[in-house]
């Protein structure tokens, strides 16, 4: 018997697109609150990030824009986390993983833990250079690389569990 993998591209004219981003972006807030509660549990462990790639390799880039986009402003706006000054960055690390998941789960409309080890270093990577350009520090752009492996291995390998474990839905 062969296990069938659904991934999907939904549309902004799908009502599903905001119930799906909706969803995700409530994880977003929940997730970095409970990882804010351990110190450097946000950096450490990059909760923010997670259900922007679940969603967007499940159901398409359009939900993980939506996801990546109003998880960070909405999180700021409530808790004050991240600040304003790291938003630009945090932004962009969004969208370019929003665009890297969708991107992959199209191309290779499966899920593996090479497809998203190649999303998480993609957007690590963009990121980072990014993030460089805009800050102007190398050191605080690499953070992500200096204690974030921890939440970068929880996005492929807690991806990959999430992913798989609504892979039929």
């Amino acid at each position: 018997m062969e296990s069938t993998t659904k991934l999907y591209s939904l549309n902004y004219t799908s009502a599903n697109t905001y119930l799906f981003a909706l969803l995700f972006i409530v994880g977003n807030i929940a997730l970095p609150q409970l990882c804010h509660l351990v110190h450097l549990g946000g950096p450490t462990m990059l909760p923010i990030y997670f259900f922007t790639l679940v969603g967007a390799y499940k159901y398409g880039f359009k939900v993980g824009l939506l996801t990546a986009i109003l998880s960070p402003l909405i999180n700021s706006a409530l808790f004050g986390m991240p600040a304003v000054a790291v938003l630009p960055a945090m932004l962009a690390k969004s969208v370019v993983l929003a665009v890297a998941a969708g991107y992959m789960a199209n191309r290779f409309r499966r899920i593996t833990i090479p497809a998203l080890l190649g999303v998480v270093l993609a957007y690590q990577v963009v990121g980072t250079l990014i993030e460089w350009a805009i800050v102007g520090n190398f050191y605080l752009a690499v953070q992500d690389f200096r204690i974030g492996v921890p939440g970068m291995l929880l996005q492929i390998f807690g991806g990959y569990a999430l992913l798989k474990a609504i892979a039929k839905k």
